[in-house]
């Protein structure tokens, strides 16, 4: 038996495990109760699930709930708080703020896997240390890898031949429970670092077991366990019936939270025996999915949608009455059109290039793009970070408005005065001037792409698009094949070096899509970068935008307020600010669901 088939084989053995173990309560010869089952959708195709490589939104999701980090964020608490995962407790921390001892929890162990020979494989601090140093291996190319490169005491010994078993003297794991980090400077977010998918577990014999090809066999010890996989189609996640996850939550006075935590409190997770998940990438396809209740919640309903399920800011009566609830959502995202510094076309630091991009901001009607494309369900970014994120400032606000006459005008001063048959401008040095616009090849990026070719167009500027799915136009743009494309960034962690990382110099090629590389931003985004969140720390913000605004390598547009809308039958659910999903948190009232399939019928 091939390893393939061996896998394949045991992946069977515990999918039955997992569908056939009675529940506590189930006496001999009862009737098993049905199957819970939660259906939902990811937006975009997955990639490999391999959480030091992933970054795009749909794989994270699943990523974070087949592996275990160390910590994970309070379900219920607001703000937002850290709490133990894997971890039996918050870290203990040294006095200088450089060094965090981790305690792990016994009896967590990897789901069953070929790679283990039959073994049952019990995690240890060990695997972590192992999973921090794959950050650093120069094949994968991590885009996580900035959050610890060169912070951790003697890590600079990975950078100079790597390899997984060079020793680093501030990452080890004395015993077999404990796990030790010692940092060079103090880092006010590295526990937020510390709950990430990409600070996940993963075992050493997979992935030596499945070399370059992790992505493709992901064994992780999280609540869930791949079922079934079809890729950029459908994943089915099965509850991982070795889970040792119980929940614990902190509830403030809001009752439908208090709620949850009495639902939830002291219930093994996750609560459900299946995830069925299904790539929706195309808007009208997720709606009428989930009005036919195909999915049990619709997470930020798509602009291009809201009139068939809103009505003067309300769900419209008829889904009132079928027991949908709608709320409203403040995401912690930021939506930037960013632009390529190193494009031939748009890219460069010279008065003409920069004059460029600066009439391209300057033509970005932001209240037509809010008001008929987003429905009212968003608002103008000043900066790159949105609100309530630490570092944000309310009285910011951009110098660069929308101005269609100050663009053209700039674009006249500056050498683009000339014009061809057509009206288009031409480069400075006479000849044509086109620009190439990257955008999703769904409805909303059509709609996105009228938005942009009037805004261009207004101020003489030609532009053609290239239509393609999101997983390919992010490869591309990080080897430097995208001109323009806007795109969407999620907070990994509540703070705002977390969004102002995307636009420094040495993470080109990396969550650096525009490949902006400035002395002048790069010196005060690593001094703010070693500052708490403070009036010193707020100054450098200020200057940074500053910056950001007089060169253009971003277009600052929207930050989203997330209209969500779930089923009656869904319990436990609510939106989380960091978090992408709270699978193992929801429950499914089997009954009530099939009571209102009948009455539909």
């Amino acid at each position: 038996m091939n390893l393939r088939t061996a896998f394949s084989s045991l992946l069977l053995a515990s999918t039955a495990l997992a569908l056939t173990l009675p529940s506590a309560a189930q006496a001999p010869g009862q009737v098993a109760a049905p199957q819970k089952v939660l259906r939902l959708f990811l937006s975009t195709s997955e990639t490999g699930l391999d959480p030091a490589a992933a970054s795009d939104i749909a794989t994270l999701s699943l990523l974070e709930n087949l592996f275990d980090p160390l910590l994970r964020y309070d379900y219920l608490a607001r703000p937002v708080k850290l709490a133990p995962n894997t971890a039996t407790a918050m870290p203990q921390v040294s006095a200088d703020g450089r060094t965090y001892t981790f305690r792990i929890r016994p009896g967590i162990h990897f789901t069953p896997d070929p790679a283990f020979k039959g073994q049952q494989r019990e995690m240890t601090a060990q695997d972590y240390v192992y999973s921090l140093k794959r950050l650093y291996d120069p094949s994968l190319k991590s885009p996580w890898s900035y959050m610890f490169d060169g912070k951790i005491v003697g890590d600079e010994a990975l950078k100079n031949t790597f390899s997984v078993d060079t020793p680093v003297a501030g990452l080890e794991a004395p015993d077999r429970y404990t796990l030790r980090i010692r940092l060079k400077e103090p880092d006010n977010n590295f526990l937020f670092y510390m709950a990430t998918p990409a600070s996940s577990v993963v075992a050493r014999e997979v992935i030596e077991a499945y070399a370059g090809q992790a992505g493709n066999h992901p064994v992780g010890t999280g609540p869930f366990m791949i079922g079934e996989w079809k890729r950029s189609d459908r994943i089915v996640l099965l509850a991982n019936p070795a889970s040792t996850a119980v929940f614990n939550g902190t509830p403030g006075t809001d009752p439908e939270d208090r709620a949850i935590a009495a639902a939830l409190h002291g219930k093994r997770l996750p609560r459900v025996d299946r995830v069925e998940v299904k790539i929706a990438e195309e808007f009208q396809g997720r709606m009428l999915g989930f009005l036919n209740s195909e999915y049990d919640y619709l997470e930020q309903v798509p602009e291009s949608m809201t009139d068939m399920v809103i009505r003067n800011g309300q769900l419209k009566p008829e889904l009132r009455a079928r027991g949908m609830r709608l709320s409203r959502f403040p995401v912690l995202q930021t939506y930037y059109m960013w632009m390529n510094m190193n494009d031939p076309v748009v890219g460069g630091y010279t008065r003409d290039r920069i004059a460029l991009r600066r009439a391209i901001a300057l033509a970005y009607n932001n209240a037509e793009d809010i008001a008929l494309l987003k429905r009212g369900f968003a608002i103008k970014a000043e900066s790159p970070l949105p609100p309530n994120v630490l570092g944000y400032d309310p009285n910011y606000r951009s110098p660069v408005p929308y101005d269609p006459a100050l663009a053209n005008a700039l674009l006249d001063r500056h050498g683009y005065g000339k014009r061809d048959a057509e009206g288009f401008r031409r480069a400075p040095d006479g000849k044509p001037l086109v620009l190439t616009m990257h955008s999703e090849a769904t409805v909303g990026g059509r709609l996105r792409d009228e938005l942009w070719r009037k805004c261009l167009n207004s101020i003489g500027l030609r532009v053609v698009f290239r239509s393609d799915k999101k997983t390919e136009i992010i490869k591309a743009s990080r080897l430097g094949k995208v001109t323009m494309f806007e795109n969407n960034w999620i907070a990994d962690f509540p703070d705002g070096d977390n969004f102002y990382q995307l636009l420094y110099g040495p993470n080109a090629g990396r969550a650096n899509y525009a490949r902006f590389n400035l002395p002048a931003y790069n010196e005060r985004y690593e001094k703010a970068r070693k500052l708490a969140d403070g009036p010193v720390r707020q100054r450098l913000y200020f200057e940074m935008n500053q910056l950001i605004h007089a060169y253009n390598p971003w277009v600052p547009l929207t930050h989203a307020v997330s209209a969500d809308i779930r089923h009656p039958w869904l319990k436990n659910y609510k939106r989380h600010p960091v978090e992408f999903t709270a699978w193992r948190y929801l429950d499914v009232d089997v009954a009530e669901r099939a009571r209102l399939a009948r009455q539909r019928n």
